[in-house]
């Protein structure tokens, strides 16, 4: 299309530049050429839009890849626990993820252990990324989950259950990447 926009005021311009004046052709180039410059100008907003978005995603998968090998770091340094099966919320898009995130992050902040912040860090990161991404695409974001992490009797089990459903979530998302081009 863009092709073919060049074309039509190349000839456009030649018919106008044959049967005007000298004053004449020169305001009307001077117009031809804003006009092809702001012609590209937009072909140019959009094509990088696209791009920005493209590179987005590719980080945030990076990161979710990174996140993981943080979470099987920590899960070797603590006790073992039976096998235990989480339930994840589904990945609707990028409103929910970016929830999602918030909540699990908010869960990692645990008083008792040092042991997540590099887990945590990696999630508040994610959360961050995504929201940003959810901007760029003109979607609704809700404002991150604010408070302090429950209190908990017994801080590695639970400790052990939120790193299970890091995972499981990261797992699912990279699996339903494609949700991170809709809202």
């Amino acid at each position: 299309m863009r092709g073919n926009l060049q074309t039509d005021i190349c000839h456009l311009s030649v018919l106008l530049f044959c049967e005007t004046g000298a004053a004449t052709r020169m305001r009307i180039l001077l117009t031809l050429l804003c006009a092809a410059v702001v012609a590209a100008a937009g072909s140019t907003r959009r094509r990088s839009k696209r791009h920005s978005i493209r590179n987005t995603i590719y980080e945030i998968k990076n990161m979710v890849q990174t996140t993981q090998v943080h979470i099987n770091k920590v899960r070797g340094q603590l006790s073992v626990f039976p096998q235990i099966e989480v339930s994840t919320p589904s990945i609707e898009g990028l409103t929910s993820i970016s929830l999602e995130l918030g909540l699990l992050e908010k869960e990692l902040q645990n008083p008792f252990t040092n042991i997540v912040s590099q887990v945590q860090t990696d999630v508040s990161s994610l959360e961050g990324r995504v929201r940003s991404l959810a901007q760029i695409m003109d979607c609704p974001v809700q404002s991150r989950p604010s408070g302090e992490a429950g209190d908990n009797q017994f801080p590695e089990s639970q400790l052990y259950l939120t790193l299970i459903k890091v995972q499981v979530y990261m797992e699912k998302l990279l699996l339903k990447v494609d949700k991170l081009k809709v809202c």
